[in-house]
């Protein structure tokens, strides 16, 4: 059956105290708290570097059989070299991420590219066989060019999918093409109203045979974390 991982874009927050986290709570425990109340967390550890076999080992101790982390694709792909020439590259990244992958708790690797690049056909081309097909993929781009047909075919030939991210400077439409859904939550406030609807839109996603994992925004404010709590409870009535 399909299933929802829900969570916040990072973890470590003391000024999630005490809404959140117990106010007692050391910081070397929030993963494991996080852990008992959210069922997946996005990474962005690994957008700067290569995380060691050790740290990752530490966070599936940290959390159950099921949690799901979704990490960061290396700024060097997304970057620098911007999907080019970057086959070894890729495979040495998604190496690093093998504990999670042999232990079945890697979620999407999520390619957040930067604002400034502009569509380019050939190289998503090139790029798109390269990625192993036993690992889930979502692309976010940040340029408008990028949001059109020819895109999105070539995403669903590859199973990756178009990560929906809401940004005030970005519309991203609705368009699904992988088997699973991925959702940015970036606004700075999710009304009752709101919450509601993005619970309607992940059952309705959830119904047809995909998963959905979803991410509200994170930094200082607890309010995410506890959406994304109501937003698994809401989905599971």
């Amino acid at each position: 059956m399909a299933q929802l991982f829900a969570g916040t874009s990072g973890f470590s927050y003391t000024a999630w105290k005490p809404d959140f986290y117990p106010k007692e709570l050391p910081s070397r425990r929030f993963l494991e708290y996080y852990a008992t109340r959210l069922n997946s967390v996005e990474v962005n550890y690994t957008f700067r570097q290569m995380p060691s076999s050790k740290t990752l080992e530490g966070w599936l101790a940290s959390t159950p059989v099921g949690f799901a982390f979704a990490c960061k694709a290396h700024m060097r792909l997304t970057h620098v070299m911007k999907m080019k020439d970057a086959g070894a590259f890729t495979e040495t990244f998604l190496r690093s991420l093998e504990p999670l992958r042999a232990s079945r708790r890697l979620g999407p690797v999520l390619y957040q590219f930067a604002p400034s690049f502009k569509c380019d056909l050939a190289r998503l081309d090139e790029y798109l066989p390269l990625l192993p097909r036993d690992v889930r993929f979502a692309f976010e781009f940040r340029h408008e060019s990028w949001l059109s047909d020819a895109v999105y075919e070539r995403l669903a030939q590859f199973n990756v999918a178009l990560c929906l991210a809401e940004s005030e400077r970005l519309i991203v439409p609705r368009v699904f093409t992988a088997d699973f859904g991925y959702f940015r939550l970036r606004q700075g406030d999710y009304p009752e109203p709101s919450r509601l609807e993005i619970a309607s839109g992940v059952r309705t996603l959830i119904g047809s045979g995909r998963d959905a994992y979803v991410y509200f925004k994170h930094e200082d404010d607890p309010r995410g974390a506890l959406w994304a709590e109501e937003l698994l409870k809401r989905t599971s009535a």
